[in-house]
């Protein structure tokens, strides 16, 4: 990477937006400034237009345009100086709050059957956690209070307010390329593969390399946060940073994977032609960060503990667990309408499978509810949701997930496989389909719409996706074990066994 792009700069940052937008508002965003996609070797010259991106930009302003919904405005959305904001962006300060939290990620989770894992109000959570946490940055050994450059705890406030008053939507990036696990990524070679900080400027800073992956980079602005996982020799790193900069930034650009919608009919793929959010690695060449956009530099402790610190991990972490209720509901609804189309719910092995979804759906709707109920104002004045569950749904999900499909495909069998397209059914052979894949309680056209459903939950390479996606949503499993491991609180479990152990065989009726 050569090309320099320091005498190019971003517009200043301005919180005076309107709060709320609608769907249209947003696709005239992207219209204007489209972030650098490419995708099969060509730029995505305008996203809201484009095969594989359009009906993901319609999505997103179907989401957006739920906000001024009458049914569903005063839940997501909330009111303060005389503006509207998303629900996602206001720091919950009771628990009447969390639960209206929690609702409003339902509700917008429910538009996609829960699929879509990156819906703005994951990202808007992790910055309304950032920015009530801002001082946090300050303590960044970069970091100088007062100055109007490396004021890092104002440039996170401001961010914050910034993405809150015009409600953007933001992706994010977190890992490094996959090219050798085994080295530092100074030890690689060229150390510019990870992405790392080139140089200080009077304008800001240089960066260059890149990250993995950026889910939905259909999105106005990129947060680059600090991997929890920074592995260096020092205390002092190029590779720690954190700053949000916009997906049109000269030299940046998303290189996406190949897309799952391909411009098919809904009937036949309705959620791949929906709600494919895309994935791409970004690719940083020689990208100036504006100073005001900057909120960490260098120290490693502290990048490593950014998440942890601000409490961002537990408001990201109490959406992503709405979410995947959300979904597991939408998983025990299909596997239930499959198991009245055919008639087959009074044999004991198919209620048994059934039986366990709802297990599943009630084991995360119980954790919901724990994180809510054991929530505590945290250093911020934020309420913040308990860990200890969120930790256990974030180990839970993952590894049970894969269940669900699977369980789709054994209720659904043969059924799954053998679905005529529309085009199919509008064809020929029209009324012999009509006859022969109907059922005791849906005709073939009924069935037919729920089975594809089934298929493109559990079967397509919609699913598949999803089904990686899920495996290693918040990191590598064993990784999420450890990490639980160390910090979660035993002492109280082992002090009762170290006190039974204690005790004499009268003092058992004391």
């Amino acid at each position: 990477m050569t090309t320099m792009h320091h005498d190019k700069s971003i517009p200043p940052m301005h919180s005076n937006g309107q709060g709320a937008i609608t769907g249209q508002q947003f696709l005239e965003r992207l219209r204007q400034n489209p972030p650098t996609l490419y995708i099969d070797g060509k730029r995505v010259e305008d996203p809201t237009t484009h095969l594989n991106t359009r009906n993901m930009c319609e999505s997103l302003a179907g989401l957006y345009d739920l906000q001024f919904d009458e049914e569903y405005k005063d839940t997501l959305t909330y009111q303060e100086g005389g503006k509207r904001y998303a629900r996602a962006f206001m720091p919950p300060r009771t628990k009447e709050d969390l639960r209206l939290m929690a609702e409003s990620h339902r509700i917008r989770a429910n538009y996609s059957l829960g699929f879509l894992g990156r819906a703005p109000d994951y990202m808007n959570a992790n910055v309304m956690a950032a920015g009530m946490g801002a001082e946090y940055f300050n303590g960044c050994s970069a970091a100088i209070p007062g100055d109007p450059k490396k004021d890092f705890a104002a440039n996170m406030r401001k961010y914050y307010e910034f993405i809150r008053d015009n409600d953007l939507c933001l992706t994010h990036a977190l890992t490094n390329p996959q090219v050798n696990r085994a080295k530092l990524a100074s030890e690689l070679p060229d150390p510019y593969i990870a992405l790392g900080i080139v140089e200080e400027t009077e304008k800001g800073v240089i960066v260059r390399g890149a990250r993995m992956m950026a889910t939905l980079p259909i999105a106005d602005e990129i947060l680059i946060f600090p991997s929890t996982v920074l592995k260096e020799n020092a205390d002092k790193s190029r590779y720690a940073m954190g700053f949000g900069i916009p997906t049109n930034t000269p030299g940046l650009s998303f290189q996406c994977r190949e897309p799952i919608d391909v411009g098919r009919d809904r009937e036949d793929h309705p959620l791949s032609s929906r709600f494919d959010e895309q994935d791409a690695f970004v690719i940083f060449d020689d990208v100036l960060v504006p100073w005001e956009r900057v909120f960490l530099l260098y120290d490693v402790e502290l990048a490593n503990k950014a998440y942890a610190g601000t409490d961002a991990v537990l408001h990201m972490a109490y959406q992503v667990v709405n979410l995947k209720i959300a979904k597991t509901e939408a998983f025990l609804g299909a596997a239930q309408s499959i198991v009245n189309a055919i008639n087959s719910g009074q044999f004991q092995h198919v209620q048994s499978k059934v039986a366990e979804i709802i297990i599943m759906l009630e084991v995360m709707r119980a954790l919901e509810v724990a994180a809510r109920e054991q929530a505590q104002v945290n250093d911020y004045g934020v309420m913040t949701p308990a860990r200890a569950p969120l930790d256990a749904a974030r180990n839970y999900y993952p590894a049970n997930h894969a269940r669900l499909p699977e369980l789709l495909q054994l209720l659904g069998a043969s059924g799954i496989i053998m679905m005529p397209s529309k085009a199919d059914r509008e064809g020929p052979l029209g009324p012999q389909i009509a006859k022969f894949l109907q059922t005791g309680n849906a005709s073939a056209e009924g069935r037919l719409k729920l089975f594809r459903l089934a298929w493109d939950m559990s079967m397509s390479s919609f699913a598949g996706r999803q089904e990686l996606y899920e495996r290693f949503f918040f990191g590598d499993p064993v990784r999420m074990h450890s990490a639980l491991y160390e910090v979660y609180d035993s002492s109280e479990a082992v002090a009762r066994i170290g006190e039974f152990l204690k005790r004499g065989d009268g003092a058992a009726h004391a």
